[in-house]
């Protein structure tokens, strides 16, 4: 590390943070605003404000315009470089574009790395503290809540060869019923339970069935059997029961992992937006490197127009970005894209975008 590295890492750095605290600051205020009449009616003190929803409502807010941010604060700090010929300074002295370009490449990765530790562990958790203040005190009627406030029916496969579904299952009370049970080997129904209700065991952490009767098929006769109360071990709790369609961003990585592995397991459809979400969360810290060396060479150009020009550009290709990676989410999600081409299909294409300007940067 020169001094040339420290000098504009420094600014990478101090450009980028000062950004994100302004536009949290905005949008704290902007928040407040909004949801004033709903603090008030929710009774809670600001303490509490703070704790139950702006601690999970600040991560939320900055992980989704993180890499547009990165990208603004290299397109704004290296333009007034470029600006001040301190780039033509820096490349006349015999310093390599590519030798330039290190410093960018050592803040790009470090950020990269930031965002992808959030993405995993903390962005998640932040959304469920937001997630649940907002289901209690702000909208009762929001989409987090519509599945807990009433019961559903839930079909699903229990494991390779048992199908199951659980009649009025609600979630809020963890009971549910009538449930049953098929067991299927080489399209043959083997075994058939039934129970009038299903319920959580929290002392257990079982499950309880009611009323069961459970009859085996075999070729010559069948098995009955009853039982007032039977506590089952499933490969299912409660919270996998949940048709809440905000689950994905709320679980960490291993336990979106597991609940993907749970939900192919079940057989249940709509796999690919869990997937684009899981493959997503790496993609996403790419993008932020790929667009601070797409900012670093736009912007080194010295032009008349000056950060006008660059920030124009710059946003042009932050729009071009997001558009592409739209169409790609929902080819995945309507169509059959697969789901890992989905994710990273906008960092492959500006890839390309960079070896162009790359190429075309003068040096």
């Amino acid at each position: 590390m020169k001094k040339l590295d420290w000098y504009i890492l420094r600014k990478f750095l101090t450009t980028f943070f000062f950004a994100i605290f302004l536009f949290a600051v905005i949008s704290i205020v902007v928040d407040v605003s909004e949801k004033t009449d709903d603090f008030v009616k929710s009774q809670l003190g600001v303490k509490r404000i703070i704790t139950d929803y702006y601690f999970g409502f600040i991560p939320h807010i900055i992980a989704l315009l993180f890499p547009l941010f990165v990208f603004i604060a290299v397109i704004f700090f290296t333009s007034k470089m470029a600006g001040k010929s301190e780039i033509i300074a820096i490349l006349a002295s015999g310093t390599t574009y590519g030798r330039w370009l290190r410093p960018y490449w050592i803040g790009g990765i470090f950020l990269s790395v930031l965002l992808w530790f959030a993405n995993q562990y903390i962005v998640p958790k932040a959304n469920q503290i937001r997630g649940s203040f907002e289901a209690k005190y702000i909208d009762a009627n929001s989409s987090y809540t519509s599945i807990l406030a009433k019961p559903n029916n839930v079909y699903l496969k229990v494991d390779s060869f048992t199908y199951a579904g659980i009649i009025y299952y609600d979630t809020l009370t963890k009971r549910g019923g009538p449930v049953y049970f098929f067991k299927v080997i080489n399209n043959e129904l083997v075994e058939n339970t039934r129970a009038e209700s299903i319920s959580w065991d929290t002392a257990t952490k079982k499950w309880r069935l009611d009323m069961l009767i459970d009859r085996k098929l075999e070729p010559m006769q069948e098995l009955l059997a009853q039982s007032a109360v039977k506590q089952m071990n499933f490969n299912f709790k409660p919270a996998d029961l949940s048709r809440d369609k905000y689950t994905k961003d709320k679980l960490t990585t291993p336990e979106l992992d597991r609940f993907i592995k749970l939900e192919e397991l079940r057989g249940s459809e709509g796999l690919n937006g869990l997937k684009v979400e899981r493959y997503r969360r790496d993609a996403t810290c790419v993008t932020v490197l790929l667009l601070t060396l797409i900012g670093a060479i736009v912007a080194g150009r010295k032009v008349r127009g000056g950060s006008g020009v660059h920030l124009a550009v710059g946003f042009a290709t932050a729009a071009l970005f997001i558009i592409t990676d739209r169409f790609s989410t929902i080819f995945s999600t309507k169509g059959n894209l697969p789901p890992l081409i989905a994710a990273w299909i906008p960092n492959f294409i500006f890839v390309f975008v960079i070896m162009y300007l790359y190429r075309k940067a003068p040096k």
